[in-house]
C-alpha cells in the first residue's frame, strides 16, 4: 500500500532541530528513480544488453541485484568471466542504449520543482549524489531543466567507493559545508538509503520501486511516492526552517 510514516520524519525532524535550528541544512537527492521513474529504462536497456548473455531480469529482480550499484559492481557481479576492459564496454553499451531510451522522455517526480524552488528560495543547497555514469547524470539533470539547482554532482564511480559506501553522501555534504543531522537525503535504492544513512543523513525512501518496508529496512526514516506528498512536505519544510 502507497503511504508514508509521518511518525518518523517528525521524530527526525525533532532531531534535527534540537541539533542546530539554522546552520548547516542541505538537501542531497539521488538522480535515477528519484528525480524522475527512469528505472523502467534502465531495465530495459540492462535485458537488450545483459539478456544475450545469459541474465533477463523482472522488475524484482532489478530492484535487489542492480538498482543502485555502480557498473564496476554489476560488471563483477554478471560478467565474471570478461576481462575489466571488456566488462566496462560492454555496460558503456547499456549505458548508451538507456540513454537512447531515456532521450526526450524525462519527466520530474511530481512535486519535485515546487521542492526545488521553495529550498532556492530559503537558501538551503542542493546536491545531487548519483551512481550513475556521468554523461547519464548531466543528461537527467539537462533534460530535467535542473542542471543550475544543483551546487555540486557527486559521481560515485568518480570517488574510491560509490553507494552504499558512505563516500558518496559525505563528499555532497562537503561541498557545500553541511552537516549530516541538520540535512535530508532522497533516495529510491537500497545502496542509495544504506549509502547516505552511513553518512548519518536522516533519509526519506522514494517508492518508485522499491515499497515502503523495504526502504525503511534500508534505513529510511520514511517513505513517500513523490514529493508532493502532504505528509511529506509539513515535517520537511520544519526540519530545513522555512
Amino acid at each position: 500500500m502507497s503511504r508514508i510514516d509521518a511518525s518518523c520524519i517528525w521524530e527526525s525532524t525533532e532531531m534535527i532541530e534540537a541539533k542546530d535550528n539554522a546552520t548547516g541544512r542541505a538537501l542531497l537527492f539521488d538522480i535515477d528513480g528519484t528525480l524522475a521513474n527512469t528505472d523502467p529504462l534502465h531495465l530495459k536497456a540492462f535485458n537488450e544488453v545483459l539478456g544475450p548473455r545469459g541474465h533477463v531480469f523482472d522488475h524484482a529482480r532489478f530492484s535487489r541485484e542492480l538498482q543502485g550499484f555502480a557498473n564496476v559492481s554489476i560488471g563483477e557481479r554478471f560478467l565474471p568471466d570478461e576481462a575489466p576492459e571488456r566488462r566496462a564496454s560492454i555496460l558503456d553499451e547499456k549505458e548508451e542504449v538507456f540513454r537512447a531510451l531515456v532521450a526526450g522522455q524525462i519527466e520530474p517526480l511530481p512535486g519535485l520543482m515546487a521542492l526545488l524552488d521553495r529550498a532556492d528560495a530559503a537558501g538551503v543547497p542542493m546536491v545531487a549524489v548519483t551512481n550513475a555514469p556521468r554523461l547519464n547524470a548531466e543528461l537527467l539533470l539537462s533534460g530535467l531543466g535542473i542542471t543550475d539547482r544543483f551546487k555540486a554532482l557527486v559521481i560515485g564511480d568518480e570517488l574510491p567507493h560509490g553507494k552504499p559506501h558512505p563516500l558518496p553522501y559525505q563528499e555532497g555534504l562537503r561541498f557545500v559545508g553541511a552537516r549530516p543531522e541538520t540535512s535530508v537525503a532522497f533516495e529510491d535504492s537500497r545502496t542509495g538509503v544504506q549509502s547516505a544513512t552511513a553518512a548519518g543523513i536522516p533519509t526519506i525512501g522514494i517508492r518508485t520501486s522499491l515499497s515502503h518496508a523495504d526502504l525503511v529496512a534500508a534505513g529510511a526514516v520514511a517513505s513517500a511516492g513523490a514529493f508532493d506528498d502532504p505528509a511529506l512536505l509539513a515535517p520537511l519544510a520544519a526540519a530545513m526552517a522555512w
